[in-house]
């Protein structure tokens, strides 16, 4: 096993003698239930492999959430299972072929693209078990059965008072918070400006009754720096403030080498730059353990991309006066030079991401998929026909944009990347608002609850109140978890690209369209130089360059495996 079981003594109970050992407890819940049935038992972040010698069959579970990744090949009655790819590639007949389908959309699409087949490794000689997911493997037959066994349910709230929702919510957290300290040692937290990684921090405080060692990267380009916003934790919650400052001329392309031999792939946003800093910072210092917020936007409605589906269920339920209302809050609150609020482009947003008359299914927001498109050219792989799964298990238009982030879209590249940098780094991590039972409360408190009044992760402040500073709880600015990418690749950081596009190994490649290139790397110049009102393309060229570094890397025969 890799990972931890938070409900061990509880379960140890059950039988007599109680086992002692994670591994004996397995043992025992599988013998009583089965494999799927003990998965269903367990809380915790874990990656299960348990072998019937006997009967030559392999079990592989992944936990709820999927922080624990697993994957697996099967070859010539030979089966393998690993954490990371580069386990597999060390066996014999699996091959470091790339997943093209994978490797394209990391070129030329969108961040939440990435993961839309959960099931998909970055090469095409294994697979990915999914979250939530078990694979029973015949290994004589080579043959692979995957099925799910845990699934959130559209189950309604016992109570819909407020104050009560507020509190349960608190202590829910509460105990995710909990679980997780009694496994954790000496412990740190990332800290931000917003709620969530606050959230964590401060509850920790307040079950342990101490200040907590916190960790932030800051930057010296203003653009996404909060050391001003985080210093109200720090004053009430914090015992010692780490900060790991980046400039504005860090060797971005060295750092990439860097990660993409720890990831073993491409890395999905530069915002895991940072955060891997963060982690060698945190081990550095002899910590075991790096708690976070990953899970808090899902839940709580905390991204911008959550209003319009927001909208979009108060219009199917006809609250016109209360749409109304909350655009106009959504306008006053977060319009933007580039990105309006208004009635006008709600209407469009809603127009666009849902099926009007079909409550609950949501449409993949194909215009920003599409921008960089034209980059990989269609002889590597075509990406003109994909569209992504969209799933809709439940009838409201933001329960199902939440359920995507959390199986398909944003959460499954962050556990991805927090469990490489974290074990890399010899830590433990830790989310706690993806304890599983925390996950299925939130999925039935209605979008009213997350958001009001223009302002997300109502119930979230309502439950931190008396836990979290009061200028955090209230504040309503979100600057956004992100790095000043567009800075990096200015000046000589946007040279280095320039030179690498037209290298003769690039070009061999034949993956991009090298004059698309040059047109986006022109205009993200202009726009970074002038500081027009105009989305730049750092996002583009973060994924540029990672694709080129992984590239690489599997071309020298894929070094540099990761600890653990």
């Amino acid at each position: 096993m890799d990972g931890e079981i938070f409900n061990f003594d509880e379960l140890a109970c059950e039988f007599r003698p109680p086992p002692k050992t994670d591994a004996e407890l397995i043992s025992a819940l599988y013998a009583r239930h089965g494999f799927e049935g003990m998965l269903s038992r367990l809380n915790g972040d874990f990656a299960i492999v348990l072998f019937e010698k006997g009967a030559g069959r392999l079990w592989l579970g992944r936990d709820r959430a999927g922080i624990k990744p697993l994957y697996y090949a099967l070859d010539g009655g030979r089966a393998g299972c690993a954490s990371q790819p580069v386990g597999l590639l060390r066996l014999p007949g699996v091959k470091p072929e790339i997943n093209r389908r994978y490797a394209a959309l990391i070129a030329a699409s969108h961040y939440r693209t990435f993961d839309n087949a959960p099931e998909d490794a970055p090469f095409s000689t294994m697979r990915q078990v999914p979250a939530a997911h078990f694979v029973e493997i015949d290994v004589s037959r080579e043959s692979a059965r995957c099925g799910r066994y845990w699934q959130i349910k559209d189950a309604k709230l016992v109570s819909s008072e407020e104050e009560s929702l507020a509190e349960e919510y608190r202590e829910r957290l509460m105990k995710a918070v909990g679980r997780r300290l009694r496994r954790a040692g000496q412990s740190a937290f990332t800290l931000s400006g917003g709620m969530d990684s606050s959230s964590v921090l401060c509850c920790a405080s307040e079950i342990s009754g101490k200040r907590q060692f916190a960790y932030s990267s800051v930057y010296k380009d203003p653009t996404f720096d909060e050391r001003i916003e985080i210093r109200d934790v720090v004053r009430e919650r914090v015992e010692h403030w780490n900060t790991v400052e980046l400039g504005n001329d860090i060797d971005v392309m060295g750092q990439v080498n860097s990660l993409v031999a720890i990831h073993n792939e491409p890395v999905a946003t530069a915002t895991w730059l940072s955060h891997n800093l963060v982690c060698q910072a945190v081990a550095k210092q002899g910590f075991e353990s790096l708690f976070g917020g990953l899970g808090g936007d899902e839940l709580n409605a905390g991204e911008y991309e959550y209003f319009p589906l927001f909208f979009a269920d108060l219009q199917a339920a006809g609250k016109q006066e209360l749409l109304d209302a909350e655009i106009a809050k959504w306008a006053e609150f977060h319009d933007h030079p580039i990105y309006r609020k208004n009635a006008e482009a709600a209407a469009a947003m809603m127009a666009r991401l849902t099926v009007p008359g079909s409550p609950g299914i949501c449409r993949p927001n194909l215009e920003r998929q599409r921008t960089y498109l034209r980059a990989v050219k269609p002889e590597f792989y075509d990406l003109r026909g994909f569209e992504p799964v969209m799933e809709h298990p439940f009838t409201s238009f933001l329960k199902n944009r939440a359920y995507q982030d959390l199986t398909r879209e944003t959460t499954p590249c962050c556990m991805r990347a927090e469990d490489r940098q974290s074990t890399h780094a010899g830590l433990r991590h830790y989310d706690p608002f993806l304890d599983h039972e925390l996950v299925e409360f939130m999925f039935r408190v209605p979008g009213e609850m997350k958001i009001r009044g223009g302002v997300t992760k109502y119930l979230l402040r309502q439950a931190m109140r008396g836990i979290l500073p009061e200028e955090t709880r209230t504040r309503v600015k979100k600057t956004g978890w992100n790095a000043p990418a567009h800075v990096w690749f200015s000046g000589k950081g946007l040279d280095a690209i320039r030179d690498l596009i037209a290298s003769r190994r690039f070009r061999e490649r034949g993956m991009y369209d090298n004059r698309f290139l040059e047109g986006i790397i022109d205009e993200h110049a202009d726009i970074v130089a002038s500081g027009a009102n105009r989305e730049n393309h750092m996002m583009f060229l973060w994924q540029l360059i990672n694709v080129n570094a992984w590239m690489d890397w599997v071309e020298r025969g894929c070094p540099g495996a990761c600890k653990g």
